[in-house]
Order: structure tokens, then sequence, then C-alpha cells
């Protein structure tokens, strides 16, 4: 079964630092990207930071030259540094793999339970 757990979501003051990590469990055959998502007002889901396979990386425009997505894809491990943090940041962030499970010739997308953010102001 494939997982993937989040961590170090916090309580931060505006103007501080979180970094966020993410690991990718389970019976894996192969992964394409790994990416960082979190909730909008509309309880919609926006991408903040996504990094390939290839080392790739791309963010939305509100968290560029502030935050940073990294990690191993190999080693099914990624993170996201969060500088510079906004009261508007307060956010549930979820972790999101699109991956080739043992079991399948698909990949698919899997996501984790998410990890609270709240900064304040």
């Amino acid at each position: 079964q494939v997982q993937l757990v989040e961590s170090g979501g916090g309580l931060v003051q505006a103007g501080g630092s979180l970094r966020l990590s993410c690991a990718a469990s389970g019976s894996i055959s192969s992964i394409s990207n790994m990416a960082w998502y979190r909730h909008t007002i509309g309880n919609q889901r926006e991408l903040v930071a996504r990094i390939t396979s290839g080392g790739s990386t791309s963010y939305a425009d509100s968290v560029k030259g502030r935050f940073t997505i990294s990690g191993d894809i190999a080693k099914k491990t990624v993170y996201l540094q969060m500088n510079s943090l906004k009261p508007e940041d307060t956010r549930m962030y979820y972790c999101q793999s699109n991956l080739r499970p043992r079991s399948t010739a698909d990949f698919m997308y899997y996501w984790g339970k998410g990890t609270l953010v709240t900064v304040s102001s």
C-alpha cells in the first residue's frame, strides 16, 4: 500500500520559516514527480511547488522567492522550505506524487493527509 506522510507543520510568526517534509512509502516502482499543494479559500487545492524526477522545479507565483522545494525522488522524499511566511500562507499543505505502484503499469496520483501551517501576524 502506497502512503505519503507529511510532517513539519506548525505555528510560526509572520516573517518566520518552516520546513515541511514528505516521505513516500510502500511498493513503488517509479516516481515521476512530487509536489506540494494547499487549500484555497474556496476549498480547492492549488499547486504550491513541484519537483520532477529530473530535478526540474516549478512554483506558484505567490511563493516564488520565498519557498524552495527540494528532495530526492529516488529516496522518495521531498521538502518544502518556507521562508518569509505571511499570514495568508496559513493553510493545510498536502504532499502529492505521481507514481507507479509495483502492482500496476499505470502512473497514479497519491495524496498525503496534510499538515497544518499557521502564520500569526
